[in-house]
């Protein structure tokens, strides 16, 4: 007889089983890449620090939901280059967060929201 496990406890047929299981290793493995990077040479540092100010915070907390030119939109992330927000309404998204987007206010300093609420204005169609 076969060890019962936490799947068998909601009494649901084994397909269904194996697809809320591999649901929700997809729904937590994108929850946890957003805003997380690989670390980065010398080279790309330099390279990102002599652009815009708000475009190294963009790569590194941005960029896995927002993609590159602001429209990926992976997590719920909203298209910025479809956004009507005025750059103060940007930074109080950034600073606290809204629907599934991380609050930044714990991580970024303000000069660092502003610059890469300034930055993402580029995105705009």
């Amino acid at each position: 007889m076969k060890k019962p496990n936490f799947l068998d406890k909601l009494n649901l047929p084994n397909k269904t089983s194996i697809l809320l299981l591999i649901v929700m290793t997809v729904l937590s493995v994108n929850l946890i890449s957003c805003g997380t990077e690989a670390p980065k040479s010398d080279e790309e540092e330099q390279a990102v620090e002599a652009a815009h100010p708000g475009e190294k915070v963009y790569k590194k907390y941005c960029v896995t939901c927002h993609g590159t030119d602001g429209s990926m939109g992976s997590n719920g992330a909203f298209n910025l280059r479809e956004t009507k927000l005025s750059i103060e309404e940007k930074i109080a998204v950034i600073t606290k967060g809204r629907n599934t987007m991380t609050p930044f206010e714990k991580v970024l300093k303000p000069e660092e929201i502003s610059a890469v609420a300034e930055f993402t204005e580029k995105f705009r169609q």
